[in-house]
């Protein structure tokens, strides 16, 4: 059998019984992460602009907007939805780079009300093949080399939970995954340069979940070998040294989403680990105004994103986010990082400039063989002292995982945030409901649950 059609066999007749509960429990978390960062993001840069876009554009009112409930076109929502899931960018994300969540749960949540509702069995399943089928397509840093692998990766997640919900069969199945195949795309770029590409992209790619579903479902068809072929993702994206075999190995035994990253902080994945080791600086009692300079060692690929010297320009919240020196100083002034720490009020905080103009941020090749979120911080004060600390796995990474009382600090800050508060009581109501997730007669009543 194909690989490919091996995946949409997957994708089809997974069992909730058969996905174990710790992967469950993975898919749960992903959810809390993108639905408090959307409740949170509703008012960030770029959503009212893309709200007015949709509306205006109008159409069949399939489905529903998280906060606001607009009803608009299925693949419509789907992309609002997941625009404002990755707003903030404190949703899920795993190495090196892939944003999952912020797409499968829009797509699967737009496809549910497309179809009239569907069961939390099915939503579960759902879910979790879909984020399986990204984490397997996974690649490198060096084969990404600079594509945006929520671009590349992730349209095969929200296609997937799509095509489930909607109930393809497997060759319509593979028909979707194959027509999301010709929708990767995305740069880093939109990530150095602090633009809302970063967000957009996020939309983009929940949107066409839901689309190459739909265009799946009517007979459209995409190339059968979109992995395998002279030109297909082995050849464009993994750059001729994918292993394109192994990607279905273990498929349905060994849960390769088990590798999916909760960050502790509001900021890039890699700058989790250079936050954390700041604020234990800062825990045993060094003072922000006890610096005389500091220098971060990263890794090549990580100092490309979040190395540049900070100068905010047009989306100061963005890049805040990708600055390892506004991190650092973020951490020692404020001896926190909120999510309140990247509005743009408190980016352009001159107190705070004059600290990351005494931060050198160095790319250290020596640190790739530590892993990709490795990272030195020295401090040294204006008495003389050099204080130094190391970190390999950065908290909320696997082996550094969050536990359940930080996953709950994660969304409570979220709803703290929320420029559109949700009444307390729908709160109480939406956790209790994604807990018992797979026990939902209709997972629908979810998007009201986060309704402001």
């Amino acid at each position: 059998m194909l690989i490919e059609q091996k995946l949409a066999d997957f994708v089809c007749r997974l069992q909730v019984q058969d996905v174990p509960a710790s992967a469950q429990r993975v898919v749960r978390l992903m959810v809390l992460a993108v639905s408090g960062t959307a409740v949170a993001g509703a008012a960030e840069d770029g959503i009212a602009g893309l709200r007015d876009l949709l509306r205006e554009a109008g159409g069949s009112p399939q489905a529903t907007t998280l906060v606001f409930g607009d009803k608009l076109p299925a693949h419509a929502a789907a992309q609002f939805n997941g625009t404002m899931c990755r707003a903030l960018d404190y949703c899920d994300a795993m190495a090196p780079g892939p944003h999952i969540g912020s797409a499968l749960f829009p797509a699967a949540l737009a496809a549910a009300e497309l179809a009239g509702g569907c069961s939390g069995t099915e939503f579960m399943a759902a879910l979790a093949a879909g984020a399986e089928l990204s984490s397997r397509l996974n690649l490198s840093e060096a084969q990404y080399d600079g594509f945006d692998p929520t671009g590349i990766a992730v349209v095969f997640s929200a296609a997937a939970a799509a095509s489930r919900i909607l109930k393809l069969t497997p060759a319509q199945t593979l028909n979707a995954l194959a027509l999301a195949f010709n929708r990767c795309g995305g740069s880093f770029q939109s990530h150095v340069d602090g633009s809302l590409g970063v967000r957009v992209v996020q939309g983009w790619v929940a949107e066409a979940g839901v689309q190459c579903a739909q265009l799946a479902q009517r007979g459209l068809t995409g190339p059968a070998n979109f992995l395998t072929g002279h030109y297909g993702y082995a050849h464009l994206y993994g750059r001729g040294t994918l292993d394109v075999e192994a990607i279905g190995n273990g498929l349905g035994e060994d849960w390769l989403l088990h590798r999916v990253v909760f960050k502790k902080y509001p900021s890039c994945g890699v700058t989790q680990g250079v936050t954390e080791l700041a604020l234990a600086m800062v825990a045993e009692g060094l003072q922000a105004d006890e610096v005389r300079s500091a220098e971060v060692r990263l890794p090549p690929y990580a100092h490309k994103l979040v190395g540049k010297a900070f100068s905010p320009g047009a989306n100061p919240r963005v890049d805040a986010q990708f600055n390892a020196g506004y991190c650092v100083a973020n951490a020692l002034v404020r001896r926190s990082s909120k999510l309140a720490h990247f509005a743009p009020a408190q980016v352009h905080d001159a107190a705070l400039r004059t600290l990351i103009d005494r931060i050198a941020v160095v790319a250290d090749p020596a640190l790739d063989a530590r892993g990709h979120t490795a990272v030195d911080l020295a401090v040294t004060t204006h008495d003389g002292r050099l204080l130094t600390r190391s970190l390999d796995i950065a908290p909320g990474f696997p082996g550094a995982d969050l536990n359940d009382a930080q996953h709950l600090a994660r969304f409570e800050d979220c709803l703290a945030y929320a420029p559109h508060p949700v009444d307390a009581a729908k709160v109480d109501l939406y956790l209790s409901a994604l807990q018992n997730l797979s026990a939902m007669d209709d997972v629908r009543p979810l998007v009201s649950m986060l309704a402001a």
